[in-house]
């Protein structure tokens, strides 16, 4: 697929398990031709876990998408008015940013770019990565699958003790969302595998 001068809002929020997956998201989106808007929440931004410090994940993705992280509510907010964006990826998406997109809570870097995204009527691509996405999870992940503009990355429920939701076939099914908005159909909102 080709996504070359597309630009494409990359939100990343703080299941930092999951990184190493969603950079390879990231890197087919950039193989795509995609021009990658990187986005953090400010947790992801500024905590130093056993996955990585703070600065190295910065710079990861700095060097991937040539640009600066957009992190702040002060940074998002342009987002809507300029139309900065085509597609907006949010992976991976927290339950607690799930929650706050699902009640139309707009805190946060990610939840605001996401809020002056939709202004725009275009798409949104949800990656969960939750341990409770049948659980208490579930009435979020309803209402957003009832919104237009918004689809999700299959996923499924925890499948060994102690593993995050899965990200199989994040990175083709990132591109076919984006692309159902760039060439104009609909598909399917969401696969349970």
């Amino acid at each position: 697929m080709n996504l070359t001068d597309k630009a494409v809002g990359f939100a990343i929020c703080g299941s930092f398990c999951t990184f190493d997956r969603v950079f390879d998201a990231l890197d087919a989106m950039l193989a795509a031709g995609a021009d990658i808007i990187p986005i953090m929440s400010e947790t992801a931004f500024s905590t130093d876990t056993r996955f990585g410090s703070a600065k190295d994940i910065q710079d990861q993705i700095r060097s991937r998408a040539g640009r600066d992280i957009i992190h702040t509510i002060k940074d998002a907010e342009p987002i809507g008015p300029k139309k900065m964006l085509d597609a907006l990826v949010i992976a991976p998406c927290t339950g607690n940013t799930l929650a706050k997109l699902a009640n139309g809570i707009a805190d946060s870097s990610v939840t605001l770019a996401a809020k002056a995204h939709l202004r725009n009527e275009r798409p949104i691509i949800i990656g969960i990565s939750t341990n409770d996405a049948l659980g208490a999870a579930a009435q979020n992940i309803g209402r957003l699958l009832s919104r237009k503009h918004i689809y999700f990355v299959p996923f499924t429920q925890d499948i060994e003790l102690g593993e995050s939701i899965q990200f199989n076939l994040l990175s083709p099914l990132v591109q076919i969302g984006c692309k159902a908005y760039i060439v104009g159909c609909k598909f399917i909102k969401s696969y349970f595998v």
